[in-house]
């Protein structure tokens, strides 16, 4: 019944003036709630939408009506205009939209009203033509906002949303204006573990590291960058995503010396090590055998770097090393290889060796993992069963026992 009653003659006309004649507050309401219902039709959207009059009546309430229904109504209907595909491009080029989405999450009293306004820039960047649009708009105002709100709104589903629309507006041609944005990064690095709402931080997480997939070494954001993930890296409900951006960010060249010699950053890749126990049940835990294969591959990444290999070999580091190629579960495997590939990196730099050598555990460890590479040569297997590397234990072992 929606699309005819909307087709019906002078309905809108009647509509529009809900923001001009002086009505009750209960006449005000009614036709705004009619005109949400007419709105969460799809058959309606674009209709509504064009006609210029009505959509400016619409934000006229949304943003002056003393009715808190009233706003809410007029929010929902911005909300689903929002939501379909033909009108998305065209309203986010209308300032004062953005205007009052941006105005209704932040001051708006109502919860329902808030959660509204975050869904309708949600909707709107998830057109990739207005990111830009959006992340550019009143010199970041929509953004501040989105941080804002997902940060501190009271209410789960309207962070979440935030968090979601965030995310939407992440891609490469808006990733150096949103991580220049103050405290943008640090604050989502901050909700993915602080947030008391699994689903927020999840979003927050996805947020960040899609933001991290576009943002390079030669960005001003890029040390903020790190310290957010260096943050992040202790969400527990990251499912390996954040780990896995420091095995990705470590595998390009030009990254490595500013990230081995960023604050914390070898520290926190060697607790994420350490954290991870053959105890562990793989079925309940697999994020923490990822988590922990992940890392071993970015420190493999950096000592792949022979201006690395002094100031990676260090008792965190070593640390992280031996407890990755000791582990003896199936699921270590992966972290085993890439450990001894990292010592023998680490090893090519004969002034390393002593050091090596003498630290507790580095030669049991190795003596391990060539006895493991013994029996798969004997049972026929070409190469390192878990990653295909070439078998590294055995000559490593050798140079560490000369070196002492």
């Amino acid at each position: 019944l929606r699309v005819p009653l909307a087709n019906h003659p002078g309905l809108f006309t009647v509509l529009e003036r809900v923001a001009t004649l002086p009505l009750s507050v209960e006449n005000r309401v009614l036709r705004m709630r009619l005109l949400a219902n007419l709105a969460n039709s799809d058959g309606n959207k674009e209709t509504i939408f064009e006609r210029s009059s009505l959509l400016e009546s619409i934000m006229k309430v949304a943003t002056l009506d003393k009715s808190d229904n009233a706003r809410e109504y007029a929010a929902a209907v911005l909300m689903d205009l929002a939501s379909h595909p033909a009108n998305q491009i065209e309203m986010a080029k209308i300032d004062k939209v953005l205007g009052t989405f941006v105005k209704l999450a932040i001051v708006e009293d109502k919860v329902e009203t808030r959660e509204y306004a975050v869904s309708g820039l949600q909707n709107l960047a998830f057109e990739k033509q207005n990111r830009r649009q959006l992340v550019t708009y009143g010199s970041g105002v929509v953004i501040e906002a989105l941080k804002k709100t997902t940060s501190m709104d009271a209410n789960d589903k309207t962070r979440r949303r935030s968090a979601g629309a965030l995310t939407n507006l992440a891609c490469d041609e808006t990733a150096d204006l949103m991580g220049k944005h103050a405290g943008l990064l640090k604050t989502l690095a901050h909700v993915s573990i602080s947030d008391q709402n699994a689903d927020v931080q999840q979003r927050a997480t996805l947020a960040l590291t899609k933001l991290s997939n576009s943002i390079t070494v030669k960005m001003s954001s890029w040390s903020n960058l790190l310290d957010a993930l260096i943050t992040a890296s202790q969400c527990k409900v990251a499912d390996g995503i954040v780990t896995a951006m420091f095995r990705v960010k470590t595998r390009a060249e030009e990254n490595r010396a500013s990230m081995v010699n960023h604050p914390r950053l070898l520290e926190t890749l060697s607790r994420i090590v350490l954290d991870t126990q053959d105890t562990f049940d793989v079925k309940k835990s697999p994020a923490a055998y990822k988590d922990c294969e992940n890392v071993t591959k970015a420190i493999a990444h950096l000592a792949n770097d022979p201006l690395n290999h002094k100031t990676i070999c260090n008792k965190h580091i070593l640390a992280a090393l031996v407890h990755g190629a000791s582990l003896s579960s199936p699921a270590g495997a992966v972290t085993r290889d890439a450990a001894i590939l990292a010592m023998e990196r680490m090893a090519m730099d004969h002034s390393n060796r002593p050091m090596m050598a003498r630290y507790p555990g580095m030669l049991v460890s190795i003596a391990k993992a060539t006895e493991r590479e013994m029996n798969e040569e004997l049972n026929g297997v070409p190469k390192s069963s878990a990653s295909g590397q070439p078998r590294l234990a055995k000559p490593l072992l050798m140079s560490l026992l000369v070196a002492m």
